[in-house]
Order: C-alpha cells, then sequence, then structure tokens
C-alpha cells in the first residue's frame, strides 16, 4: 500500500543562508549539490531526500526540525 502524501515540507534554508552570509553557490558547493538545488528547496519547489535533510541541518549546526517543518 502506497502513503498518499498529504503534507508539506517547508524549510528555512534561506534565513539560515542569509545569517551565515553564505551564497546560494556557496551552500551548494558544501552539500555537493547544483545550485538549481538550493534553489529549489528555497522556494519549497523541491523536498530533499533524508540524507541530504540531515546534510544541510549539520552544516547549519541545527537540529533537523529547527530547519525543516512538515504541516499537513
Amino acid at each position: 500500500m502506497a502513503l498518499k502524501e498529504t503534507g508539506i515540507i517547508n524549510n528555512r534554508l534561506s534565513v539560515l543562508r542569509a545569517e551565515k552570509k553564505w551564497s546560494q553557490q556557496e551552500v551548494a558547493s558544501r552539500l555537493g549539490v547544483s545550485r538549481q538545488t538550493i534553489v529549489s528547496l528555497e522556494n519549497n519547489r523541491y523536498s530533499p531526500s533524508l540524507r541530504l535533510a540531515f546534510e544541510i541541518s549539520e552544516l547549519f549546526e541545527k537540529d533537523i526540525n529547527e530547519v525543516f517543518q512538515y504541516t499537513k
């Protein structure tokens, strides 16, 4: 049985990035992804894999729940 996607994952990536004064390209390079991935994440057009979500949280030294929020 497939799970029905019913919620939205929002993130604070742009806020956290601004606090560090990092460009989208700098974050992308640190994570090993494209700048377009960061753009898509910040605009909530893309939900990261669980692995990438943890890597982002680690990069910003935040708990994953401080970076990503799931709302139904």
